[in-house]
C-alpha cells in the first residue's frame, strides 16, 4: 500500500501532538482528517483560541473535526466518512470504544514513557520527579484498558540531571514524531509485531494526573527529592511554596528550578540569602539554592532579578 493509499485520521490537541502530524505530512502520509479540542476561550480578552494541531491542520488544508462529545452520533457519522484505514492518537482524550475500533487496521497511541511504566495522564512529570535516569517513547495499539494495549514499538532517551519536565517533553516530541512514522511504516508493510504489555509488578510505577496540592514542596523531605520534585513539574504546572512575612503576610511563590548547595547546612525550612545573589533553603537532608522563581503577581525571574526589588530579610519563615 503506497502512502497515499493509505488513509489516516490524525487525533491530538497541544504542541507535542503537533510534531507528528507534520511528520507524517512531511513523509508523504495521506492524513484525511484531523481530530482535535474545540476552540476555548482564552487570554484576558477571552477570544476562541484554536489548538496547535488546529491550526497546523489548518495550515496544511487538513479537514478537522472538533466534537464536545466523542459518542455524539453526528461526529461518529463525520468520522465514519472519512474511512480511515488507520487512527493514530498523540496527546488525545480518552477514546470510547466505536472510536478507537472503527478502522480496520486499528488505532494506534503514542505514550510519552516506556511502558508499562508510567501508565497515565503524566508520564513525563512523574519521571522526572522520581529521579529516573531514562525514559522513552511507546507506540501501542488500543484497547479497553488505559494504555495497556499491545506495544508495536519502544524508543528509549536518558535524562539527565539538569533536565526539567519542560526540556524532556521537547526531546521526546522529536523522538516520538520519528517512531510514529516508522511505527505507520510497520503497519503499512503488516511488519508490526505487536506484544503484549508485561505483567511485572516491578516494572509498574503509575502517572495519575498531577493536582496543586502535589506541587506545593516539602522542606521535610531530603535536598535531591526536593530539587527533582521541582524540575519535575518545571515549567508546568509549577512546584510552589509559601513565604510568611514578618508582617504575617502570605506570598505564594513558583519554584522552576533550584540547584544542590552542598557547602551550606541549614535546618528544614530555615534559609539565608545576602539579599543579591542568593537564596539558600534548608531541608531535612542538604540545602537548595534557588535560581529561577515567580512571586504571585510577577513575572518568572532568576534570584538576582527577583531580590533587586524584593526584601529577603523581611521573610519570617518559608512553609
Amino acid at each position: 500500500m503506497a502512502n497515499k493509499d493509505l488513509r489516516i485520521v490524525f487525533m491530538g490537541t497541544p504542541d507535542f501532538a503537533v510534531e507528528s502530524l507534520k511528520a507524517l505530512v512531511e513523509n508523504n502520509y495521506n492524513i484525511v482528517g484531523v481530530v482535535t479540542a474545540p476552540d476555548r476561550p482564552a487570554g484576558r480578552g477571552q477570544k476562541l483560541k484554536q489548538s496547535p494541531v488546529k491550526e497546523y491542520a489548518v495550515s496544511v488544508g487538513i479537514p478537522v473535526l472538533q466534537p464536545e462529545k466523542l459518542k455524539n452520533e453526528a461526529f461518529l457519522s463525520e468520522l465514519k466518512a472519512l474511512q480511515a484505514d488507520l487512527q493514530i492518537i498523540v496527546a488525545f482524550r480518552m477514546l470510547p470504544e466505536v472510536v478507537w475500533s472503527m478502522p480496520p487496521m486499528g488505532s494506534f497511541n503514542l505514550h510519552g514513557s516506556l511502558l508499562p511504566r508510567y501508565r497515565g495522564a503524566a508520564p513525563i512529570n512523574w519521571a522526572v520527579i522520581n529521579g529516573d535516569k531514562e525514559t522513552g517513547v511507546t507506540t501501542f495499539f488500543l484497547k479497553h484498558e488505559i494504555d495497556t494495549g499491545n506495544i508495536i514499538y519502544q524508543e528509549r532517551m536518558p535524562i539527565n540531571d539538569d533536565d526539567t519536565a519542560g526540556t524532556v517533553h521537547d526531546k521526546m516530541m522529536v523522538l516520538g514524531a520519528g517512531l510514529v512514522v516508522k511505527t505507520v511504516k510497520a503497519i503499512e508493510e503488516d511488519s508490526a509485531e505487536a506484544l503484549p504489555q508485561s505483567n511485572d509488578e516491578s516494572q509498574l510505577r503509575h502517572a495519575p494526573k498531577i493536582f496543586k496540592d502535589d506541587c506545593r514542596i516539602d522542606w521535610q523531605k531530603d535536598a535531591e527529592s526536593i530539587r527533582n520534585h521541582i524540575r519535575g513539574l518545571s515549567p508546568y504546572p509549577t512546584a510552589w511554596t509559601e513565604f510568611t512575612m514578618k508582617n504575617g503576610k502570605q506570598i505564594s511563590c513558583k519554584v522552576f528550578f533550584a540547584e544542590r548547595n552542598d557547602e551550606k547546612e541549614l535546618a528544614a525550612g530555615q534559609f539565608e540569602s545576602d539579599n543579591k545573589t542568593y537564596l539558600n533553603i534548608g531541608t531535612a537532608k542538604g540545602t537548595l539554592s534557588i535560581t529561577e522563581l515567580q512571586i504571585a503577581g510577577k513575572k518568572r525571574m532568576t534570584i538576582e532579578e527577583l531580590l533587586r526589588g524584593f526584601d529577603a530579610n523581611n521573610i519570617e519563615c518559608i512553609q
